[in-house]
């Protein structure tokens, strides 16, 4: 199978380490975010890896080209977009995507049984498929319930809401891509949606697996502690400490 992985975002969030510096370089451990995801894919059978690039393209291109520890494991592939397009309208301007592919965000840790999440989609005739990963997330705020004649009938205080999440993992079938017109800005959201406009079956993937957006400063922060700890995909990838 082949793999695409979404590395050409700006890491606004982790501003100002990524202004020249690309999110997907960024270090957890000894190793840099892509090289743990790359080493994940490959150990799942991957053996060809195109990377969407855009900001600070010639740092990715060089830091894959160049690792030692790559080599060998995947034929890689770089496609540059000439102008921003997207989550998803990259995805169709990449060649060779004629047969079931996998999407991976450039920014997260995982891990996630590629296999089985492959086997899965496979198993619903899906032209999508969606890794989803339960999140709890706690707003900083009183809520109040009130019915109509304007009276308070609960309050909670800073409650904790659990939701089903997109891990920026996704299994696609080309018909898929026919959805995006070529050169079309379209992120992944509106894919989805046009997708289910037109009737096709978009599933999802539960899993419990390990799971950080390092995008994120508190998940970029924990996925440290975590490496620290022998925890997450450092820990599986390189569990002598190599």
């Amino acid at each position: 199978m082949k793999a695409v992985i979404l590395a050409g975002g700006r890491g606004r969030r982790l501003a100002p380490f990524t202004v020249a510096f690309p999110k997907p370089l960024v270090p957890v451990g000894d190793h840099a975010v892509l090289e743990l995801l790359v080493r994940s894919l490959a150990r799942s059978g991957i053996r060809e890896v195109t990377f969407a690039v855009d900001h600070l393209a010639e740092l990715i291109m060089a830091y894959v080209e160049g690792h030692p520890g790559l080599r060998g494991l995947c034929a890689y592939r770089f496609a540059r977009d000439e102008r921003p397009s997207g989550t998803a309208g990259p995805l169709r301007m990449i060649p060779g995507l004629e047969d079931t592919f996998l999407v991976c965000n450039g920014d997260l840790l995982t891990t996630l049984d590629f296999t089985a999440l492959v086997a899965h989609h496979r198993g619903e005739g899906a032209a999508l498929t969606v890794a989803v990963h339960r999140k709890a997330v706690r707003l900083g705020l009183g809520v109040l319930d009130i019915d109509p004649s304007g009276s308070v009938t609960r309050y909670q205080e800073k409650p904790q809401l659990t939701y089903d999440v997109s891990m920026g993992v996704y299994v696609y079938e080309p018909r898929a891509l026919s959805r995006i017109a070529p050169g079309e800005y379209l992120d992944f959201p509106d894919l989805v949606q046009r997708l289910l406009q037109e009737g096709e079956r978009v599933a999802a993937y539960r899993t419990d697996a390990y799971w950080l957006d390092v995008g994120n400063p508190e998940d970029y922060a924990r996925a440290q502690e975590d490496a620290a700890a022998g925890l997450g995909p450092v820990a599986s990838l390189f569990p002598e400490g190599r």
